[in-house]
């Protein structure tokens, strides 16, 4: 009995795996992802990217931040349901839809400043990066930071 749990669950885990390396592949957003500070260069936290009904969702799974500060803040300048919650397992990427080379129509929550932002993405070399961008009406207001995918 044990050794069918064993095999089993060594066989859901090389499946996993075997998934997430077609999504890279075939240059899908879906994965887990990490995002890196524009100013410092250094990494700002882990999204895993999944998809549902054709639509892209993205959640907070880990935060990068020095030992002395809170490991599990809290969205302080976000409003309504978002105010006050752990940034961790938060939602902040939602909403997208894909559109040619490209996944539109979405919005991306910036939990530093509590701000929504409309948002798209591209998938780029080979699926190994993210280019996301956060706008307020148009695209061209607005900046793009590139995740690099977590494998």
């Amino acid at each position: 009995m044990k050794t069918r749990i064993i095999l089993s669950s060594a066989l859901l885990a090389l499946s996993a795996l075997s998934t997430a390396n077609a999504w890279a592949a075939d240059g899908s957003p879906v994965g887990l992802w990490k995002n890196i500070d524009d100013a410092t260069g250094q990494p700002k936290a882990l999204i895993r990217i999944t998809e549902s009904d054709g639509e892209l969702k993205g959640k907070i799974e880990k935060l990068f931040r020095p030992a002395e500060e809170d490991q599990n803040p809290k969205c302080v300048k976000c409003e309504g349901a978002l105010k006050d919650q752990p940034i961790v397992g938060m939602t902040i990427l939602s909403g997208l839809k894909k559109d040619g080379d490209e996944y539109n129509g979405g919005q991306i929550l910036d939990p530093a400043n509590g701000k929504l932002y409309k948002s798209k993405l591209t998938v780029v070399e080979d699926g190994k990066k993210l280019n996301v961008r956060g706008y307020i009406g148009m695209p061209m207001l607005g900046r793009t930071q590139t995740w690099v995918r977590e494998e």
